[in-house]
């Protein structure tokens, strides 16, 4: 069986809500792409991604999606012009030498991350998808079988411009039956210990992450890592500049309370530099970033390493958080999976039928491949609206 066609749609899809809520004022982001202080990343005020179909010869179709918030036009042009010439005729039940084989497209010429990773990822998740449905199993069972059926969860980002909507929405969220959440923070030390303290008074039996978008050098980051864990917390995330491994590796040494890191990393080479540097203690790749094949390459990397694996989610629609729930349940040491739940309610648009999803978990999706369906007339009527 062969693949036939590969078509790629871009998606720009607005929301009551943006991503990370309002502004620090309360107003809403302004249109097109804009940084968000602190942080240094452009920000859309829409859910943007890229998402890939594959047909095989007989009609049956596969899914994938990119993690692409901005600029998701890039990637589409990659997988247009470099990737689907090459995918075409291939053998639409092998994803592992598909993959390796398009990955080395343009790796000599140093584009094995970034943009190349981002259309790589998308049709990695579709090649999986196609496999599965023509087998008539889900992914998960190809990848060797779960270690779960129900992905514990945490809840990521309370967004609300202050501390007091942001405790409010806590409560709010552990009355639903949450057991976790993950501030986005990086407003200072003090201000994220504030933060951190209105959280927890507000409701004290939530497990507190940080993440701290890449905002602090070391001796801050120091200060915030030993803050929170005096206070109970759980894990800071992203904490220094995201290529400085050596400073991440000496915050680990020091630090009371485990660092995560990954979703700026793309591939098994990344991570396995990394884990041995001993710069993380949690491993977060995002699978609309590396994709599947990738994705299980580099939870064997941290494994060998000790490191567990909690993939990373933001703002991908209901294909990457299928194809993330797949790889989380495949991993043998999983912390967590998150829950990004504004992201989700937007990317139910495309689905034909809604995820199981609770404050505290989410059901590993049933059926062949990865085990949604795609609604193909919602998602080319929105690739027109983008």
């Amino acid at each position: 069986m062969r693949i036939s066609a590969v078509e790629t749609f871009v998606l720009k899809l607005p929301a009551e809500e943006a991503y990370l809520g309002r502004l620090a004022d309360g107003s809403a982001p302004e249109a097109g792409y804009r940084v968000r202080e602190p942080w240094r990343s452009l920000y859309s005020d829409r859910y943007e991604t890229l998402l890939v179909r594959l047909t095989a010869e007989d009609g049956t179709t596969g899914w994938g999606e990119a993690l692409a918030p901005v600029a998701p036009e890039v990637p589409a042009a990659v997988v247009d012009l470099l990737l689907a010439p090459v995918l075409i005729g291939s053998d639409a039940r092998a994803p592992r030498p598909a993959w390796s084989r398009l990955r080395d497209l343009m790796r000599e010429r140093g584009h094995l991350v970034g943009h190349q990773a981002d259309a790589l990822a998308a049709v990695d998740i579709a090649l999986w998808d196609l496999a599965g449905r023509l087998a008539g199993r889900p992914v998960a069972e190809l990848l060797g079988g779960a270690f779960r059926t129900r992905v514990p969860t945490y809840v990521s980002g309370l967004p609300r411009p202050d501390d007091a909507g942001r405790a409010e929405l806590a409560r709010e969220w552990a009355d639903r039956g949450a057991t976790a959440v993950k501030l986005h923070l990086g407003h200072g030390v003090e201000a994220d210990l504030a933060t951190i303290d209105a959280i927890r008074e507000s409701a004290p039996e939530l497990r507190v992450a940080v993440d701290a978008h890449w905002a602090y050098p070391i001796d801050q980051a120091l200060r915030l890592a030993d803050g929170l864990a005096r206070r109970g917390g759980w894990f800071l995330e992203a904490p220094l500049a995201p290529e400085d491994v050596a400073a991440h590796a000496e915050l680990v040494a020091r630090a009371t309370i485990p660092v995560a890191v990954g979703e700026s990393l793309r591939n098994r080479f990344e991570f396995a530099q990394w884990a041995g540097a001993r710069a993380l203690r949690i491993a977060q790749p995002d699978v609309a970033r590396t994709g599947i094949t990738e994705a299980m390459a580099i939870a064997e990397v941290c494994a060998a390493q000790h490191v567990p694996v909690a993939p990373h989610h933001s703002v991908g629609l209901g294909v990457a958080v299928a194809a993330g729930l797949h790889v989380s349940a495949a991993v043998e040491d999983l912390p967590a999976f998150e829950y990004q739940p504004t992201s989700l309610r937007v990317g139910e648009r495309i689905l034909a039928r809604q995820l199981a999803v609770e404050p505290s978990a989410m059901s590993l999706p049933a059926g062949p491949g990865l085990g949604v369906e795609v609604d193909a007339e919602a998602v080319a009527a929105l690739a027109k609206e983008s």
